[in-house]
């Protein structure tokens, strides 16, 4: 707790001005609270997630790094490239009036990503399933979907609860820890 109000006190101007710069992007101020997490992973790395629901757009930026200030830099560009992605899409599919094509300013450049990506994909839909898996639900609690996870060398797993019958899903974090999604009737 005393470390993260030190980090929130060191770096929190920084943060307010940087975020704060994401305001350009939209044609009116959007409502939004920004939820930051700042954190000491270890004695040389810090890590910093940020989290700005908006109605219909929720944006996300996380970033582990040796430098706090560089952390804040990458994320956010996370946080533009988000945006931009997000306005290249909404102006895609939603012409009409009162869309969320209105929420962004029209006067951003679009990402050298974004060229190189309209470019191959043409008219076409980028949004497409390549793949599709089926396969049986084995009732099973959440310790033995991580072993099951792990022998096959997958970051998810899907499984049916043993308990409840519900579909949930283990993952394998960023840490190296595992997280579980429960699903909610």
């Amino acid at each position: 707790m005393v470390k993260t109000l030190r980090l929130l006190l060191q770096f929190g101007n920084m943060l307010k001005k940087k975020v704060g710069k994401l305001e350009r992007y939209f044609d009116t101020t959007p409502i939004a609270d920004v939820n930051v997490k700042l954190q000491l992973v270890n004695s040389s790395e810090s890590s910093i997630e940020v989290t700005i629901p908006m109605p219909k757009l929720l944006l996300r930026g996380e970033e582990t790094n040796a430098d706090m200030y560089a952390a804040i830099d990458i994320v956010v560009e996370k946080l533009e490239r988000q945006i931009r992605k997000h306005k290249t899409k909404v102006n895609r599919k939603f012409r009409q009036e009162g869309s969320l094509k209105h929420m962004f300013k029209n006067d951003l450049e679009p990402l050298r990503e974004e060229i190189i990506e309209e470019e191959s994909l043409g008219e076409e839909d980028d949004l497409e399933v390549v793949r599709t898996k089926r396969f049986n639900l084995k009732p099973m609690d959440a310790e033995e979907a991580i072993l099951q996870m792990d022998l096959l060398g997958h970051n998810f797993f899907v499984f049916s609860d043993a308990d409840s019958g519900s579909t949930n899903v283990v993952y394998r974090r960023r840490d190296g820890k595992y997280g579980l999604i429960e699903s909610e009737a």
